[in-house]
């Protein structure tokens, strides 16, 4: 048997999930059995064939009970096996209608600028309008004389949340409902560019004027420490999308940008790479070298520098020769000097530089 390519099997979205459920469970009400498996419509309009666990209907026939498990394929998503539970239930006097409800393990919006209801459930428009024509297209019937009360729950969903950023971007109480596919891509970087986006219109919608982009979770962890005036909705976990970062800052016209950055990602930035991936460029010892040479290094160290790997040799070295402060500083200025020649005019921009342990090397604006 030819093994699978590791890495690459594709898996279905919560939303996706929750339609099939939501499909399944409506098709019980009206035939009074919910089937073991069935095609769903998922947004991008294919159709695929999802398994269903625990159908039910209810003695009287007035509500049903589905459940889908999600199979992320080959991504490391924490809701990788969620259980996304739909009950259906007939509504009197809403004939034609589709209400849709979350249940426990759903989170609940709290905070502006998602594009849905404060207070409402965290199912995003892509999904609630693919889980709703799922439901119409096996429900025609039973929307002549009923409406219908859509209610999705993910058992467990609430410790889910934990893992994911829900709470910074005020949404309480369980994970969210998404996917504009219906497809998960493994590794998605579409999907981790999309939450920074997200994150930094959630702090302009909520009247923030400032944004602290981290590359990672060390970072964000020194970064929230050293600015505890700001509010949590400042701090957006940017990874190496500095560039979507930046754009979407432009975009929502906020004014003030911190970074928060080790050596080596700064020197990325500093050299001009709005995608700081380490498989995307290497970074430039040449330029550090120079860096070096500014602050007084020897010519032999320069040279080392220039020869070496990693930006954290350079940081080393200079600190040998009791230059690290000065390195430090002239790193996260020309990290600053080469952002602003590339958003001229567009906001203002401050650097904390800090090591693994998340000590502050330098503070530059």
């Amino acid at each position: 048997m030819k093994k699978r390519e590791r890495g690459t099997r594709k898996g279905f979205t919560t939303g996706a999930n929750a339609a099939a459920a939501a499909r399944a469970a409506t098709i019980g009400l009206s035939t009074g059995e919910v089937p073991e498996e069935l095609e769903s419509l998922l947004p991008n309009e294919t159709c695929v064939k999802f398994i269903i666990h625990d159908g039910t209907v209810s003695d009287d026939g007035q509500i049903a009970h589905a459940m889908c498990i999600k199979d992320a394929g080959d991504d490391p998503d924490c809701t990788n096996g969620a259980h996304l539970t739909v009950d259906v239930r007939l509504i009197e006097d809403k004939a034609g209608e589709v209400i849709l409800k979350g249940g426990a393990g759903v989170g609940v919006i709290t905070m502006r600028g998602l594009g849905l209801e404060v207070g409402g459930p965290a199912i995003n428009p892509v999904p609630r309008k693919n889980i709703e024509a799922n439901v119409r297209e096996v429900a025609a019937e039973l929307l002549e004389e009923y409406g219908l009360e859509v209610t999705i729950s993910v058992p467990d969903g609430e410790d889910m949340a934990k893992k994911t950023l829900n709470d910074r971007l005020g949404i309480i109480g369980g994970i969210s409902i998404l996917g504009t596919t219906g497809i998960v891509h493994p590794y998605s970087t579409a999907a981790f560019r999309a939450s920074v986006v997200q994150g930094i219109e959630v702090a302009a919608n909520q009247g923030q004027d400032t944004v602290v982009l981290t590359t990672g979770g060390r970072t964000e962890k020194f970064v929230i420490a050293a600015l505890p005036e700001l509010e949590p909705a400042c701090f957006v976990q940017m990874g190496d999308f500095l560039g979507p970062a930046l754009d979407a800052c432009v975009k929502e016209g906020i004014q003030h940008i911190i970074i928060g950055g080790m050596v080596g990602k700064l020197t990325k930035m500093a050299q001009g790479e709005v995608i700081t991936h380490a498989n995307r460029k290497a970074v430039n010892t040449d330029l550090l070298a120079d860096i070096a040479k500014i602050c007084g290094a020897p010519d032999d160290v320069c040279v080392e520098i220039a020869a070496a790997e990693t930006a954290r040799f350079a940081a080393e070295r200079m600190e040998d020769l009791g230059l690290a402060d000065l390195f430090y500083h002239a790193l996260a200025q020309r990290t600053v000097d080469t952002l602003i020649s590339r958003y001229p005019d567009d906001f203002d921009i401050r650097v904390m530089v800090c090591d693994f342990s998340g000590h502050q090397l330098a503070d530059v604006s």
